[in-house]
């Protein structure tokens, strides 16, 4: 759960992340250079953050941290408060010089404000930080074309899951093409089971599908185009398909009928699909979690998982996956030691680092992450999802934090109307056009 949880946050707390009151304020002396020093890096506060605080000792004990005169201290905020509190601080003299953020939209004020490293020359430079991360992730991350984020957390795709044991009482296969999926859906109406499980009271759960459409019918470029700013990409035809083919799911029981009033942070999206009342479940990783905590018995014998499906006649490849890449850090360009913070930044890359992620029971983004997962909570789980991002030739960021947070509620807004039935496809792709 406490991956969904971090998801969930930046979504409560990104539209206070504004280019409004955002200056170039300096971080320690503000000097800008590199002449040594200690920095500090924000994070954000949650279990997961004791991997953090480990990157932290392992640094200051090592040669690159003497070599660079300089020692990181970490700043752990709780979770709830992180966003207001990073904007607050990057508003001020005291700005950390380092900093957790989910790329996109939540740093492209800070990016607007010439607040920002541009890594893509370091990237680019050293094979550490070139070679040490799965290309789709260190992309996803990107704004513009250009990297200003090191991942450094663990990875969140979403997936589909479905119930193996209620699949095989109906000779059912996992869908690989939308044909197959319709054809699955008509089956599991005739025996009164609802084909997918669907949070739709939060809203988000509904986004994952119009993401994994757009990228389907009109590959990953519809969205990249609207991620960088161009508003005029809603008018492309993916986003009206998708829309249309939504509503035709809806009309066609794909949902059931009452999925606007269930809930995922309740707990009742879960416990439908779990206790066998919905067929699949369009969610996170972090739905593996989810119900190994609550529902253990479903989670270890009937829990299946695979891509979600090819869209006939689209142009989006099956292997492209949307969602949470990871989380990154980000170097604040008036630090006062750049040399220790990119210094800092490779340890990310490092077995160690790698190692104490999937003890976390997390899916790192490294290279070298491939080999050491069979000491994961669950081996086959983790490879799975490890083997979709490195496959993925693109991995499009989850659409409420990849658009500017002004945009973001009003998008979630049309989203929900669209699914309830107060908006059609057209008027949905007319309101998002207008969001600037």
């Amino acid at each position: 759960m406490e991956s969904y949880s971090r998801r969930w946050f930046l979504g409560a707390g990104a539209t206070l992340v504004s280019a409004a009151g955002l200056t170039a304020c300096g971080s320690g002396s503000g000097s800008g250079g590199s002449g040594g020093g200690a920095i500090t890096a924000m994070v954000y506060g949650d279990d997961a953050v004791k991997i953090q605080v480990k990157s932290v000792d392992r640094f200051n004990a090592s040669a690159d941290a003497k070599r660079t005169k300089g020692k990181v201290k970490l700043q752990k905020i709780p979770g709830s408060e992180y966003p207001a509190k990073l904007r607050t601080a990057m508003g001020s003299p005291n700005a950390p010089d380092v900093f957790f953020n989910w790329g996109g939209g939540s740093i492209k004020a800070y990016r607007d404000a010439n607040q920002l490293v541009d890594l893509t020359g370091t990237i680019e430079s050293d094979p550490v930080l070139k070679n040490g991360f799965l290309p789709s992730v260190l992309t996803a991350g990107a704004l513009g074309g250009k990297n200003y984020g090191i991942p450094m957390r663990g990875m969140q795709p979403v997936i589909l899951f479905y119930n193996k044991t209620l699949f095989a009482e109906q000779k059912l296969q996992p869908p690989t093409s939308w044909d197959q999926l319709l054809d699955n859906n008509a089956k599991l109406k005739k025996a009164g089971i609802t084909p997918f499980a669907l949070g739709g009271s939060d809203i988000w759960p509904e986004l994952m599908w119009l993401e994994y459409l757009v990228d389907r019918i009109g590959g990953p470029e519809v969205f990249d185009r609207i991620k960088n700013g161009d508003s005029s990409g809603w008018d492309d035809p993916a986003v009206l398909k998708a829309a249309e083919t939504v509503r035709q799911l809806i009309d066609d029981g794909a949902f059931g009928k009452g999925y606007s009033s269930v809930a995922y942070t309740n707990g009742g999206a879960p416990a439908m699909f779990a206790k066998g009342k919905a067929a699949m479940h369009l969610m996170g990783s972090w739905e593996y979690s989810t119900q190994l905590g609550k529902f253990p018995d479903f989670a270890k014998k009937d829990l299946g998982w695979c891509a979600f499906p090819k869209y006939d006649g689209g142009a989006g490849d099956i292997r492209n996956v949307v969602g949470n890449p990871t989380n990154y850090w980000s170097v604040n360009a008036r630090t006062s030691n750049k040399d220790a913070a990119i210094a800092f930044l490779r340890d990310c890359a490092s077995e160690a680092y790698t190692k104490d992620l999937i003890a976390n029971g997390d899916v790192p983004a490294t290279a070298n992450a491939a080999g050491l997962l069979d000491a994961s909570p669950n081996p086959e789980f983790a490879k799975f999802q490890y083997q979709m991002v490195q496959q993925a030739p693109a991995f499009t960021l989850s659409w409420d934090q990849a658009v500017d947070p002004d945009v973001q509620t009003p998008m979630l807004t049309e989203i929900n109307k669209l699914f309830v039935g107060k908006s059609s496809p057209s008027r949905f792709v007319a309101a998002l056009k207008g969001l600037k």
